[in-house]
């Protein structure tokens, strides 16, 4: 198991392996578009058939609707890195990653070898979700296609976000079937490293660690830099994150989460549900790591120069925006409410997500009274508090209308969801069309996408290694 610190001697050998690192960050073949589920797990089967002997594959699991959870482990070190795609199923591009690992193992790349690891690689935890979103894996570039398109599940329902949690007075045990799956192998596994191939949407890279790591720090900066992508230093996802280093933040616990609310005078039982897979990993002193990465990119997402708006009004100003996104929703969804005869998974996303964008509103507004919110707001800060509230109303306003899209083309709507159906596609062609900060953004080429993702796994393997663990 590894210590909470690095070893002395971590720094040295890291800062010399870089080089090595960001060649290999920077040789991902090129890609235009994600592998569905099908396409993902035949490329590793014929990966593993191409080197017999080499690579074990193993079921961990079945999805809620049948599928089958493939697992394939190659290498003889004597660490245990376990790497996981599809941990939320709109986030893709740790598919290309996990590919692009697989391949450099089992051609036996010298670098990975010494390394000294059995790597386990889930390429999709969640297929039942990535299913859902394949119709726009094609053309990932285009962002109004990929809203419409898109699907995520419930907090509840994400393999990420439920794992078992008891703290005060949230608690949540309806593990979800593929997060059981995902348990067991963390167990069985107990991994030095853990990469969740997470990825975000729009601005720069940033990163999670489950506990600072100084040296690893620096290659996470060189990594994105050295491949001309920015990182990204405004908004944090959670404003309550310890940051480590720019654009590089702990990934707290959710007992943390529940404190910050609780302080703000915010309900957290109305925000904290289950617990993180990092956290779960987090008993064996496992390093998780996790790399944000962006389909599109801004350099207003790196500008922390300072501009004529407070910070705190910065927060109230998208805060508003965010309570009438609510509104809009809530309206909508209230008014299907019954007429609605299929419990389609962006029903369920749906009522599950809409309450959670006023409970953002109010903790904005909370954070808003502060102070220390007195200061001017950055450019990064307000590209990230802008871009967020598009990004939300491009990604559930999508959700919802294929919810009543399910009802209409399936011939269960009566004329009022018909009419509500038309209603809603009038409003999400207005969002869609509606001037934002990210109209001149820039589409990011996959492979340097995946090159940054796969560049920091090499990393932290290689702070493990150096740690002595």
């Amino acid at each position: 198991m590894i210590g909470n610190t690095a070893r002395s001697g971590e720094g040295p050998a890291l800062a010399g392996s870089v080089e090595e690192i960001l060649h290999r960050a920077g040789a991902v073949p090129a890609a235009t578009s994600f592998p569905g589920v099908d396409e993902l797990i035949a490329r590793f089967d014929a990966i593993a058939a191409a080197h017999p002997g080499s690579i074990e594959r193993r079921r961990i699991g079945t999805s809620r609707r049948g599928e089958p959870i493939p697992m394939y482990s190659v290498g003889s070190g004597r660490r245990n890195h376990l790497v996981v795609g599809g941990v939320h199923p709109n986030e893709p591009i740790g598919a290309l990653t996990a590919l692009h690992l697989a391949q450099a193992l089992a051609d036996r790349d010298p670098f990975l070898e010494a390394l000294d690891a059995r790597w386990h690689i889930v390429p999709c935890i969640d297929p039942d979700g990535a299913r859902l979103n394949e119709a726009w894996f094609s053309e990932p570039g285009d962002r109004r296609h990929y809203g419409r398109h898109f699907y995520r599940p419930a907090p509840t329902q994400q393999v990420e976000w439920s794992f078992p949690t008891d703290y005060k007075r949230a608690y949540f045990d309806e593990v979800t079937s593929e997060s059981q799956a995902l348990m067991r192998v963390i167990d069985r596994v107990q991994p030095d490293l853990y990469v969740a191939l997470h990825n975000g949407e729009m601005g720069g890279v940033y990163y999670y660690l489950s506990r600072p790591v100084p040296a690893l720090h620096e290659v996470l900066h060189a990594i994105p830099a050295g491949l001309g992508l920015p990182l990204d230093t405004g908004e944090p996802e959670a404003p309550h994150l310890e940051s480590f280093a720019p654009a590089i933040f702990g990934m707290g616990t959710i007992g943390e989460t529940y404190d910050y609310y609780e302080a703000l005078g915010v309900d957290p039982v109305s925000v904290v549900g289950g617990s993180s897979s990092s956290e779960y990993a987090s008993r064996y002193g496992t390093l998780s790591l996790i790399a944000e990465l962006p389909y599109w990119t801004h350099p207003d997402s790196d500008d922390v120069s300072p501009i004529d708006e407070t910070y705190a009004h910065l927060l109230r100003r998208t805060a508003h925006g965010m309570r009438e996104l609510h509104s809009s929703l809530a309206s909508i969804l209230e008014r299907a409410e019954p007429h609605l005869v299929l419990e389609t998974p962006f029903l369920e996303a749906t009522r599950a997500f809409v309450p959670m964008f006023a409970s953002a509103a109010e903790a904005d507004e909370a954070r808003a009274q502060d102070a220390a919110a007195a200061r001017p707001a950055t450019v990064a800060e307000r590209f990230g508090c802008e871009d967020i509230l598009q990004c939300f109303r491009l990604r559930y306003g999508g959700m919802l209308l294929r919810a009543l899209e399910a009802e209409t083309s399936a011939g269960t709507a009566g004329p009022e969801l018909h009419r509500l159906a038309a209603e809603t596609a009038e409003l999400y062609r207005e969002w869609q069309s509606r001037p934002s900060i990210a109209d001149d953004a820039s589409v990011v080429p996959l492979a340097l996408l995946v090159g940054v993702q796969y560049g920091a796994t090499l990393a932290a393997a290689v702070a493990v290694r150096d740690s002595g663990a």
